[in-house]
């Protein structure tokens, strides 16, 4: 009986699958865990990534080439990653230092898991640099960390290994409120201290041909010389942003056109030049608009019947005849250094000296002259304006000393006419309203300009901007003969220096608009 039990149970079919599916089960458990470890071994490796990618581009934002970028440029990583406490951070902000290992000590360009360069192509080709000028890329590489494997073991897996992240950005830079004027630069670190105060002769840059120091040109808008204009006489700059990855565009040749906008703000108005809108500034003068003009004024008394001529009326009197401004010597404006006046110099680019004694005489006899970098042209037009009525005064700088007398009565019964002919110098607008400088405008008298590389530039072509600098208008763009000859297409200026916002504050950020980007 037994034994057919047994032989009855060894034949049995039922339930023969149980046996199967338990051992299956070992396998099953192995695969989901291998699964389930291998996604939390996915997702810290993301986070690592992460983490490294956005303390790259946080650390790139501070490379704006001062001393203290490096120093920044840490502390916007390590502070990224202590406040994003979800980067591999098992919720503890506390724990960053496990992200990006403790700089203490070296916050600057060197040591840590931070590295700058200088250039960056790939892993195998760049440059580090330990210089905070010169750092244009960063390099950041966040600890390593292992996840912890729960159901893995079972197939003998304890942990991921070391996981880690590593990222490089660099900064992507846009130019914004763009002035349409650009220059070649003498030197990728101009200006420096040593130029300010110096004059610059702006040479129209060629077309075809290769550029040179000191030759000036325009940035294209796509708008031709009539948008040019419209941008150098207006008050505010262009509002919209380039690409300044080397992607801004010269516009070469020579446009005296242009310029005629550029002179209302010395208060010329030329035929085809804006006129002045008081609500916006735009064509209009500065406040101080000194220069080498005149305004010739005829001034007419007629059947007079005294043969004793009247007093000399002088300038601005009623009924004169008023010619518009012209050049003439008797008036003594701002002039440009003696060396590109006598062709000493030997660039686009003078010395500072000029004549700040036959200026001071004949504009301001009483006053001492100054010297040092009070005697520049631009320290000198600013003192000019702290006391406008006793400084900018109305000045006659030529007139006849008889007036012309014509008999026109008869013999028994006489009468006269007179006329006067002055020369009337008008450092204070007349044609225009002044707009004066504050803390939101720029004295019209101010022209920012960009600093460009023309290396290898060759009529048309793409340029980079080094630098933005503040040149201050010394004279009208115009056709002179006397004490030199030029076109009017040249500007003549005098080095301010790294341009400034209104508010004296740094322009970097005014005029440029930089956005990081992942390199790797």
């Amino acid at each position: 009986m037994r034994a057919r039990f047994l032989n009855r149970l060894a034949k049995s079919q039922d339930a023969a699958v149980a046996p199967t599916v338990a051992l299956s089960l070992f396998g099953l458990i192995a695969v989901s865990g291998i699964a389930f470890d291998y996604a939390r071994m996915a997702a810290l490796d993301t986070e690592l990534q992460q983490a490294a990618d956005q303390a790259a581009l946080a650390a790139a934002t501070q490379l704006d080439g001062q001393a203290t970028s490096c120093s920044r440029a840490v502390n916007a990583a390590r502070s990224l990653v202590a406040n994003r406490t979800y980067f591999a951070n098992d919720g503890n902000a506390a724990s960053f230092n496990v992200i990006i290992p403790d700089q203490t000590g070296n916050s600057g360009c060197t040591g840590g898991s931070i590295t700058f360069y200088s250039a960056y192509t790939s892993p195998s080709s760049n440059t580090v640099t330990t210089s905070a000028s010169s750092a244009k890329f960063v390099g950041v590489t966040v600890n390593s960390r292992k996840a912890l494997f729960a159901l893995t073991p079972i197939v003998a897996m304890l942990d991921s290994g070391d996981l880690t992240g590593r990222a490089v950005a660099g900064m992507g830079s846009a130019v914004c409120k763009v002035p349409p004027l650009m220059f070649c630069s003498p030197s990728e670190g101009f200006p420096g201290s040593g130029d300010i105060g110096k004059g610059v002769r702006l040479q129209p840059g060629p077309n075809p041909g290769a550029w040179a120091p000191g030759d000036y040109g325009y940035l294209d808008f796509g708008n031709g010389a009539s948008g040019l204009a419209t941008n150098l006489g207006s008050n505010q700059e262009n509002t919209g942003c380039f690409d300044n990855a080397g992607n801004l565009v010269t516009e070469p040749g020579n446009k005296a056109s242009v310029t005629t906008a550029l002179n209302t703000r010395f208060d010329l108005y030329e035929p085809s030049a804006g006129t002045c809108n008081p609500g916006t500034g735009d064509y209009c003068p500065a406040q101080n608009t000194r220069k080498d003009f005149v305004k010739k004024e005829v001034v007419k008394f007629l059947n007079m019947t005294s043969a004793t001529p009247p007093a000399n009326p002088g300038c601005g009197a009623a009924g004169a005849t008023v010619t518009d401004f012209e050049q003439r010597a008797s008036a003594k404006g701002f002039t440009r250094d003696t060396c590109h006046i006598n062709g000493s110099c030997s660039s686009n680019f003078g010395d500072g000296v000029w004549d700040v004694s036959g200026y001071f005489a004949a504009n301001h006899p009483t006053a001492t002259v100054p010297s040092g970098a009070s005697a520049s042209r631009y320290n000198v037009y600013k003192w000019e304006l702290t006391n406008k009525a006793s400084y900018l005064p109305v000045q006659l700088t030529n007139s006849s000393d008889l007036p012309e007398v014509h008999e026109t009565g008869p013999a028994k019964n006489p009468k006269y006419d007179y006329t006067y002919t002055n020369y009337c110098a008008y450092p204070q607008p007349v044609n225009g309203t002044g707009v004066a400088s504050s803390s939101t405008q720029k004295d019209r008298r101010i022209v920012t300009v960009a600093s460009v590389d023309c290396t290898g530039l060759n009529g048309k072509g793409a340029v980079k901007v080094l630098q933005w600098v503040d040149v201050f208008l010394v004279e009208p763009s115009w056709n002179r003969t006397t004490p030199y000859s030029t076109g009017k297409s040249q500007i003549y200026g005098e080095i301010i220096g790294v341009a400034t916002k209104p508010d004296g504050s740094n322009a970097f950020q005014y005029f440029s608009r930089n956005q990081p980007h992942l390199v790797e």
